[in-house]
């Protein structure tokens, strides 16, 4: 029974946002409801907090953000960081050395909080997709050194590859293998269909450790949770939450992991909670 929810955490693109980002009048007013309801409203997403406040007005009736894929938590009503997780200066320091000397194209990023701002390196090989998500994002970017790698912790690297299984699983084996403190997240490319995202972060990283955080803070168990998403970066969310469902519009050869509810572009997120506000 869903009867005793008292936490809803939902991922942001492609599951509450729209596919232009916005936000439909319903899933508002589903918030809004739930805070009625003391229900804990909780956004849990991949982008840094820089950019989850360009599509999240400040006053939205969230309670807290799970950002980063989980490597900082802030409380969103009252503004102020609950906590973070960064990789090591010494596993940072062998992954800087393993992707450059490989020559792979890459994003290394600052710790949180500050983690909208990144270093990037150029390899051997162009991708059409790294130099999109560079121009997005130039702005707060700075070119690696090969010569003065960063000197202490960063919160995650990025590496784009173009749709490939079998790649995706080497290198995903060969990146943890490198050290034991790191685990390498799959998410979709939000930009273009086609390509991988390969995120490393700090082991304990996931959204759901991030949900699980606040339920402690807050004493709500995990019988007590609901989780909605639409990607293969939400599996760590969706299996910590005792409900979960995933949206029409997820990738078909996931859709029979969990429920299947409308899209996102079909208030995905309001159809969901529904049966909490009734």
């Amino acid at each position: 029974m869903m009867k005793n929810i008292r936490l809803v955490a939902t991922d942001l693109d492609g599951t509450f946002l729209k596919n232009d980002r916005t936000i439909s009048q319903a899933n508002i007013d589903a918030l809004h409801r739930l805070g009625e309801k003391n229900i804990v409203r909780v956004a849990a997403t991949g982008r840094n907090l820089k950019k989850v406040k360009e599509v999240l007005y400040p006053d939205l009736p969230f309670d807290y953000v799970v950002f980063s894929s989980g490597a900082g938590v802030y409380n969103w009503q009252e503004k102020t960081h609950m906590a973070s997780q960064n990789i090591k200066k010494t596993s940072a320091q062998k992954l800087l050395r393993y992707f450059t000397s490989n020559d792979i194209n890459f994003h290394a990023f600052y710790p949180v909080p500050e983690n909208h701002k990144h270093f990037y390196y150029r390899g051997a090989n162009d991708c059409e997709e790294f130099e999109r998500y560079f121009n997005f994002n130039a702005a707060h970017a700075e070119p690696l050194q090969k010569t003065a790698f960063p000197q202490g912790e960063l919160c995650q690297f990025l590496i784009i590859i173009r749709q490939n299984e079998e790649r995706f699983a080497f290198m995903k084996s060969e990146i943890e293998a490198l050290c034991p403190e790191i685990r390498v997240i799959r998410a979709s490319s939000p930009i273009t269909p086609g390509f991988i995202w390969i995120e490393v972060f700090h082991h304990s990283v996931s959204k759901g450790n991030g949900v699980n955080k606040i339920c402690k803070q807050l004493g709500i168990l995990k019988n007590e949770t609901m989780g909605l998403g639409n990607d293969y970066n939400d599996f760590d969310l969706l299996e910590y939450t005792m409900h979960s469902f995933l949206t029409e519009n997820s990738p078909n050869e996931i859709k029979g992991k969990y429920p299947v509810v409308p899209s996102n572009e079909n208030d995905a997120f309001a159809f969901s909670v529904q049966v909490l506000l009734s």
